[in-house]
């Protein structure tokens, strides 16, 4: 079971769409691992399928170094504050942190897909506006 959870995971993350998340999941639901462990495990996991990304898509000039640098260095920053603070949260509270984080990108990924329907209604609603208008 681990090694299918990484395996897609890190397709997921190469992917570039936080697989992460996903080997969160199937740490805690699918082996039973507590969450903060799962969570440091996610960070390890995080570094060499990173450092694979970068390379694979800087080699093939997919990255703007001049904002990577800058979003980098926040990030980093942000690593240590979260980690600092994740070790001192109570585990259930953690717990709904996440679920509220994974609630968040589920809405965002429906939006994202119903958008462009949304859009083309809008569209073709005005189109038959200004046909009527004629």
């Amino acid at each position: 079971m681990s090694i299918i959870i990484s395996i897609i995971s890190g397709i997921i993350t190469g992917i570039g769409l936080g697989g992460g998340t996903l080997l969160i999941i199937g740490l805690t639901l699918g082996l039973g691992v507590e969450q903060k462990i799962a969570q440091s495990v996610n960070l390890i996991f995080f570094i060499p399928t990173a450092i694979t990304a970068i390379y694979i898509n800087s080699k093939n000039r997919k990255i703007r170094w001049d904002i990577a640098i800058y979003i980098i260095v926040n990030s980093v920053i942000g690593a240590i504050i979260g980690a600092i603070h994740a070790t001192k949260i109570n585990i259930n509270v953690l717990k709904k942190l996440f679920g509220v984080f994974i609630g968040i990108i589920a809405l965002y990924e429906i939006y994202s897909i119903i958008k462009p329907y949304i859009k083309n209604k809008k569209s073709n609603n005005i189109i038959k506006k200004d046909r009527k208008e004629e």
